[in-house]
């Protein structure tokens, strides 16, 4: 019976290198490849973050961020500073409490939006540093 498993083991492991050889071949690392196997993103994780990425693929979206990095807004002064409707700016930090990016507090009949926490900003700055970087 331990022969079975043995020779289904030797199996197993024969098929697992055949898929990592390369076309053309070269010398491929088999014990970091299987290492690296063991730190690579989960499906449901790499789903979410796809998400939450193609979330941020939307221009008015960034430019509502970049305004709220610098400070707290309510409705109608993003929509001043970005020339669009307070409608449209509605839909759009909806979208964005829902993805949990922005947060929001009442004061009155005011209601005041900002980053929901500094991984938004650092985030945010990161990717703008970033940007003028390959710029230069």
């Amino acid at each position: 019976m331990s022969s079975i498993n043995t020779a289904d083991s030797v199996l197993t492991n024969s098929t697992q290198d055949e898929k990592l050889k390369c076309h053309p071949p070269h010398p491929v690392d088999v014990d970091s490849v299987h290492c690296l196997q063991h730190r690579v993103l989960n499906t449901e994780k790499a789903q979410r973050m796809a998400e939450f990425f193609s979330l941020l693929g939307d221009p008015n979206r960034l430019r509502i961020l970049s305004l709220l990095a610098a400070q707290e807004l309510c409705v109608c002064d993003l929509a001043a500073a970005l020339d669009m409707s307070e409608s449209a700016v509605s839909h759009q930090l909806r979208t964005l409490r829902t993805m949990r990016l922005v947060s929001y507090r009442k004061q009155g009949r005011n209601v005041f939006y900002n980053l929901q926490d500094s991984h938004v900003l650092n985030l945010y700055q990161s990717v703008t540093e970033h940007l003028d970087e390959i710029a230069d």
